[in-house]
């Protein structure tokens, strides 16, 4: 068992650790009496810009906490960067990988905040003219997202451009589908989920977040010839 673990590239490995200290750390931690919420999660999630309890570094922190009420949440992304993030660290090593992993979590969080300027800038700016900005800053606490998924959508992207016609099984289809339909598939759906506008409390435009920055970054190394950036 040690040697199959010691066996997982560092920077996949050392990823698994962080996050699922984190999640257990965020629970340790407890909630904030003054604001109801986990005290990791107000210091550490990404808050909308202009927000109070905003901060630049939150677009790196907020991608390795997860929702502490709920394990499934950081099992199923740590469970992808296993999956798919080894064989991306094997492929372009592990500075390339920590690199891609790291920009498309930030390129993921800065869709997202784009998202709620869209959907709340009227609000805000309705509530700054009646109460001040202080108040408006205050409202603006209230937007928060945690989670890795941004930078998982984009090791998926990744994996899909690279291999693309690697049959994935997945346990709801019953036959193998190709990584780059799985692909494409997921992409159109969190478009049409984030469009909708639905509330299920998921941030569908940092899952585009992260596959754009993603795509974006891939074309660049293989235009340039760098990162291994070959298809499969």
């Amino acid at each position: 068992m040690r040697s199959y673990f010691n066996s997982i590239p560092p920077v996949t490995k050392n990823l698994l650790i962080i996050n699922l200290l984190l999640w257990f750390a965020t629970l340790v931690i407890g909630t904030n009496p003054a604001t109801g919420s986990y005290r990791l999660v107000d210091w550490m999630g990404l808050h909308a810009f202009g927000a109070g309890q905003f901060n630049v570094a939150q677009l790196i922190t907020y991608m390795f906490l997860h929702d502490p009420s709920s394990f499934s949440h950081v099992f199923f992304n740590m469970f992808s960067v296993y999956m798919f993030g080894r064989t991306l660290e094997q492929v372009w090593g592990s500075k390339r990988f920590l690199f891609y992993y790291i920009t498309t979590g930030m390129g993921a969080g800065i869709i997202q905040e784009l998202a709620w300027y869209i959907e709340f800038g009227g609000q805000i700016t309705q509530i700054a003219d009646a109460y001040g900005w202080e108040q408006a800053s205050i409202a603006l606490n209230g937007l928060v997202t945690i989670g890795a998924s941004g930078a998982v959508f984009g090791i998926l992207l990744a994996f899909g451009m690279l291999f693309p016609n690697v049959p994935l099984y997945l346990m709801f289809i019953p036959v193998p589908i190709k990584a780059k339909w799985f692909v494409l598939g997921y992409g159109l759906i969190e478009l049409f989920l984030g469009i909708s506008a639905s509330s299920d409390g998921i941030a569908h435009f940092a899952h585009l977040g992260g596959m754009l920055v993603g795509i974006l970054l891939i074309l660049y190394w293989r235009k340039k010839g760098i990162g291994n950036g070959g298809y499969y």
